[in-house]
């Protein structure tokens, strides 16, 4: 898509779980990705993120410090910082069902 990735902080990896903090600066995205898994993020801080689906369509989310949300398998995107401050979440995988 043009921009750079963001830095991403492996916090914990089991057999069962994975946690990665993000940190968006604008501009700064996931790169494209799938999601092998079910996943939880819990935003750290409030910010606006484009979300660029599979078929590049994007999408703009308002993402709120502290409220959390779901994602399933197969979810292909990429998830690019829009905001003019840094945006930070942490990702959770579930690794096993």
């Amino acid at each position: 898509m043009g921009h750079q990735v963001g830095q991403q902080q492996r916090l914990i990896e089991t057999p069962t779980v994975r946690v990665t903090r993000w940190t968006l600066p604008s501009g700064h995205g996931t790169g494209r990705h799938r999601h092998e898994h079910d996943y939880v993020v819990v935003p750290m801080t409030g910010g606006t993120l484009n979300v660029i689906d599979a078929s590049g369509e994007s999408t703009t989310m308002q993402q709120v410090a502290g409220e959390p949300y779901a994602g399933s398998a197969g979810v292909e995107h990429d998830v690019v910082g829009a905001d003019s401050s840094n945006v930070v979440f942490i990702e959770v995988e579930l690794l096993m069902r």
